[in-house]
């Protein structure tokens, strides 16, 4: 059995919110680059160079990179051989959250509930945890700060098992398109096919963070991710929706075993802040 302190956990936790709630990733820093070179509307490209600026100015002037600085949305492989001490994993990152939200410091976002009183947490917590359990001794943690406009434009459909590809594409691309500039294009699409109600949606979670621009290993995917990408940045919302061929930076599926009757899809928009990491302890 290997023991691990809650209090290093919260730290590292602390640590990753602070580090990425200024510093971009640098895949999407990559991708952003790419994406102006390409660009063929002007305004675009302005709005482009205006983010990748912010890039460099977040970091040096302690000023998150989006003034949304969003939930906390934590998954947690936690190995059966571990034993963590003096407190445990839920309050170790609400912990976290909590020290991040004063010392960054970080936009209070979080209410206490969704429909009637709605009084604001003043601390960002409580995080969103998705825990499995995995074989070995290690922690490993993917933290990440999700906002809420691309999040209140993520959507999910029960589709028949009798909808073909061309379905699917269809869906998500009009999904997408519908949503214009509300969660702040150009994005990252992380969509989940398979499982049931609940599943598919954590499915879709999950894709977000995939290594950015990854094929899919499964070619089948991967040309559906490549299709719905080439189809979303002809189609020319583009960039905060002011037109241009960069509504899109990537497009992740991740997908699951389903029952005979269902044939779930579930696509969770994420802005190109995309702030995340990941933690090893």
């Amino acid at each position: 059995m290997h023991l691990l302190s809650s209090l290093k956990i919260q730290q590292a936790v602390y640590r990753a919110i602070s580090e990425i709630t200024f510093n971009c990733d640098p895949q999407v820093h990559q991708a952003l680059s790419k994406a102006m070179a390409n660009e063929h509307d002007e305004i675009a490209k302005d709005v482009l160079n205006t983010i990748l600026t912010n890039h460099s100015l977040s970091p040096a002037d302690k000023i998150p990179l989006c003034q949304d600085t969003g939930t906390t949305v934590v998954f947690a492989e936690l190995g059966t051989d571990l034993h963590i001490t003096d407190g445990s994993l839920y309050e170790a990152i609400n912990n976290a959250v909590r020290q991040a939200q004063q010392d960054c410091p970080l936009r209070a976002s979080i209410v206490n509930e969704a429909l009637f009183a709605r009084h604001n947490t003043l601390d960002n917590t409580p995080a969103i945890i998705h825990t499995e359990f995995t074989a070995g001794h290690a922690l490993r943690l993917v933290i990440a700060q999700k906002g809420g406009g691309a999040e209140n434009m993520s959507f999910l459909q029960m589709m028949s098992p009798a909808a073909s590809s061309d379905d699917i594409v269809s869906y998500i691309c009009d999904g997408v398109l519908a949503a214009g500039s509300r969660p702040c294009p150009p994005l990252i699409l992380g969509i989940g096919i398979g499982s049931n109600f609940e599943g598919v949606a954590l499915l879709a979670k999950k894709a977000i963070f995939e290594e950015l621009g990854r094929a899919n290993p499964d070619p089948r995917y991967a040309e559906l991710e490549a299709r719905i990408k080439a189809e979303l940045n002809a189609r020319g919302c583009g960039v905060q929706g002011l037109g241009g061929n960069n509504t899109v930076l990537a497009v992740h599926i991740l997908q699951a075993p389903c029952h005979i009757a269902s044939l779930p899809v579930a696509v969770n928009l994420e802005c190109h802040a995309h702030r995340h990491c990941e933690v090893w302890l």
